[in-house]
C-alpha cells in the first residue's frame, strides 16, 4: 500500500468479512482534473452547451467529467498541465518517451488546446532525454529487412546495454529481448560477467516460460557469442529432441531502432535513479510496451492483448460493453494482419531511406 501511494492513488479497503478484504484504487489526478473543471469559466460554459444540447463534440460523463470525445478536457491551469506532462515523461510509468510517442499515449487519455506544441517543447527541454541522446551513425550498407513474422514472440531481437551505473545488487547492464512483430519487449538486468549458462538459465526462466521457445533470434553480436549461446540454450532445455532455433547475425533497421530506442531509455534510466536503477526496470517495461510505437500505429500491449494496461496516470476501467467481442479469435486474426501490413509499410519506407542516404553519400564522395 506505501508504494502505491507512492505513484499518487489513493487506497480505499471494503471489508466483506472477517478473512476478505477488496482493495480499490483510484487515481487522484483523475480527481483533482475534475475539480479543477469546476473552476474553470470556459469548461463550466462548455458543460453548460452539453447539457443544454447546444453542443455535441463534447460529453459530461457521469462523474461530471467533461470529456472531448473519450478524453478528460484538462483546464488551463498551468501548475497541473505542468504535473500531467511530468507523469507523462519523467515517471517510472513513463521513462522518457519521445515527443511522438508521448503525444500519441497522453492525448489516448487527456487533451488541452496545444497539447501537441507544449508536449514538444517540454521533451527538447528535458536536461536528461538530453544527455542521453544517442549519435545516430550512417548506414553501411544497403538494408536487407528481415521476413515479417507470422505470429508473437515467434522472431526476436535481442541485444545487451552495458556499462550502466553499477546498483546496489551488482547489475551493471541489461539484455534486451524484443518480439519482432508486436515490439513488445522484456528487460532482464544482467551482469556483464555472466556466464553463458547463467544466460541460457535466464531466457528459459524469463522468455521462454512466458513465450515458449522461438523459431528465430537475431543478434548483431559476434558469431563465436551467438553459436556458443545456442549450445548452452539447447543443454538448458535438458531434452534429447531436436529442435532449431535459427540464429541471425545482423539485424534489420526496424530492430536496430527499437533497440537504440530502448538503450536511450535504459540510459535515461540509469541517469535518473543511479545505484536504484534496476529496481525501476520492472516499470520501465511495463512503460515502453504500454507507449505508442510509430511502426505498428500502436503500443505493443495493444498489439500483444488488444488493449493498452491501466496505470495511475492512464486510467481507465473496462465496461461491459467493451468486452463484448462477436469472435475474439478472428479480431486477434484481423488485428495480426493489419499490424503486418504496416510493419511492411514502415519497413519499405525505412528501406527506401537508408537506400537513399546511402546514394547521395556515394555522390558526394
Amino acid at each position: 500500500m506505501i508504494e502505491l501511494r507512492k505513484l499518487r492513488v489513493e487506497l480505499g479497503v471494503d471489508e466483506q468479512g472477517a478473512l476478505l478484504a477488496t482493495l480499490q484504487v483510484r487515481p487522484v489526478l483523475v480527481e483533482r482534473i475534475i475539480a479543477a473543471q469546476a473552476e474553470d469559466p470556459l469548461i463550466c460554459t462548455l458543460r453548460a452547451e452539453v447539457e443544454s444540447g447546444d453542443r455535441t463534440d463534447c460529453s459530461v460523463r457521469n462523474d461530471g467529467a467533461l470529456m472531448v470525445g473519450t478524453r478528460l478536457y484538462v483546464p488551463h491551469d498551468e501548475a497541473l498541465k505542468r504535473e500531467i506532462l511530468e507523469e507523462a515523461h519523467s515517471s517510472a510509468f513513463a521513462m522518457h518517451p519521445g515527443s511522438t510517442k508521448m503525444y500519441h499515449t497522453l492525448t489516448e487519455h487527456y487533451w488541452w488546446l496545444f497539447v501537441k506544441k507544449e508536449i514538444a517543447e517540454y521533451v527538447r527541454k528535458c536536461l536528461i532525454c538530453q544527455q542521453v541522446k544517442a549519435e545516430r551513425q550512417k548506414p553501411s550498407g544497403l538494408l536487407q529487412p528481415l521476413p515479417i513474422p507470422e505470429w508473437k514472440w515467434e522472431h526476436l531481437t535481442m541485444d545487451f546495454v552495458f556499462k550502466l551505473p553499477r546498483t546496489r545488487n551488482k547489475h551493471d547492464g541489461v539484455w534486451v529481448i524484443v518480439d519482432r512483430l508486436t515490439k513488445s519487449t522484456h528487460f532482464l538486468p544482467v551482469r556483464e560477467n555472466y556466464t553463458l549458462n547463467k544466460l541460457a538459465k535466464l531466457f528459459i526462466d524469463e522468455i521462454v516460460r512466458l513465450h515458449g521457445v522461438p523459431v528465430s533470434i537475431t543478434s548483431d553480436r559476434d558469431p563465436q557469442f551467438t553459436s556458443r549461446f545456442r549450445m548452452k540454450l539447447h543443454e538448458a532445455f535438458a531434452t534429447q529432441l531436436q529442435f532449431n532455433t535459427a540464429f541471425h547475425p545482423q539485424m534489420d533497421g526496424q530492430s536496430e531502432r527499437t533497440i537504440q530506442t530502448l538503450e536511450d531509455m535504459l540510459r535515461a534510466c540509469a541517469l535518473q535513479f543511479r545505484e536504484d536503477w534496476d529496481e525501476i526496470l520492472p516499470l520501465m517495461e511495463f512503460a515502453y510496451n504500454n507507449s505508442y510505437q510509430a511502426s505498428i500505429r500502436m503500443s505493443p500491449f495493444d498489439a500483444l492483448y488488444g488493449k493498452q494496461c491501466r496505470t495511475p496516470f492512464y486510467w481507465d476501467e473496462v465496461g461491459e460493453n467493451r468486452l463484448e467481442v462477436a469472435d475474439d479469435v478472428e479480431r486477434t486474426k484481423e488485428q495480426v494482419k493489419i499490424i503486418r501490413e504496416r510493419l511492411k509499410t514502415a519497413q519499405d519506407r525505412q528501406k527506401s531511406y537508408a537506400d537513399n542516404r546511402i546514394a547521395e553519400d556515394q555522390m558526394g564522395t
